[in-house]
């Protein structure tokens, strides 16, 4: 699983998830990507699974770019546990997606099978997303 090697604090808190994304709304490496239309958590298991869809389906001289990462750890106390102690151990570990945030890139491969990718693709994330390309983004450019 995907996690970060050192931090420089254990736990956090949880945060506020308003607003859209502040960055990475825009396709810089591949011709083709998923942007989240939703804000949610993605864990670092629905990161693995997303990669393994990918890189299944795409033709092996393809590339491909993950553009979230998981650095956020997300602390859980045990069950039948009474209150106090202090903050639980950390669970799992998840990237803070919010709305325009492009989640996954990759070229290499046609537009019908990128559409295809993408359905895939939406299916193991929690939140809503959609197919972009370079080609439909110069278009609402302009």
């Amino acid at each position: 699983m995907l996690q970060p090697e050192r931090t420089k604090f254990r736990k956090q808190q949880r945060g506020k998830m308003h607003g859209l994304s502040k960055g990475g709304n825009y396709l810089n490496f591949g011709d083709f990507g998923i942007q989240a239309l939703d804000r949610d958590w993605v864990t670092a298991r629905q990161i693995e699974a997303v990669r393994l869809a990918v890189t299944s389906r795409i033709p092996k001289d393809a590339k491909m770019w993950m553009r979230i990462f998981p650095d956020k750890p997300i602390s859980k106390k045990p069950l039948e546990t009474r209150m106090g102690k202090g903050k639980g151990d950390t669970e799992q570990w998840v990237a803070v997606v919010r709305p325009g945030r492009i989640i996954v890139e990759f070229s290499g491969c046609d537009e019908k099978t990128a559409k295809y990718i993408a359905h895939i693709v939406s299916a193991k994330l929690p939140i809503k997303s959609r197919f972009v390309s370079r080609k439909l983004e110069s278009e609402a450019a302009l």
